[in-house]
């Protein structure tokens, strides 16, 4: 859009310019490059507000996965433990009931 408005801007400023004298050539020329300079320097700006824009969403991105990670490796290691505490619970009841059924005074 940028290059379609400086061309437009151009031969607009050409056909005006062809019955114009030199002074006031140079000075449309100075006006046409003044706004070429502007436009450049916006769409400079635009580009560097928009590659913050998508750094700073990246980076609230990455330490949204980052906590979700850790709420979920948290999650695991709770049920590791419950898991395990499960399982130590039924060894311990199997042992003894293991032992119950096979005691020496039960035969």
């Amino acid at each position: 859009m940028r290059k379609t408005w400086i061309i437009a801007l151009s031969l607009s400023t050409g056909l005006a310019l062809a019955a114009c004298s030199q002074q006031t050539q140079e000075n449309a020329d100075k006006t046409v490059d003044a706004a070429a300079s502007d436009a450049g320097a916006a769409a400079s700006q635009a580009v560097g507000d928009t590659a913050h824009a998508v750094g700073k969403a990246a980076d609230q991105g990455a330490a949204a996965i980052s906590d979700a990670a850790d709420k979920a490796a948290a999650a695991a290691e709770k049920a590791a433990d419950t898991a395990g505490d499960k399982i130590e619970e039924g060894t311990a009841k199997a042992k003894a009931r293991i032992h119950e059924e096979t005691a020496p005074d039960k035969h």
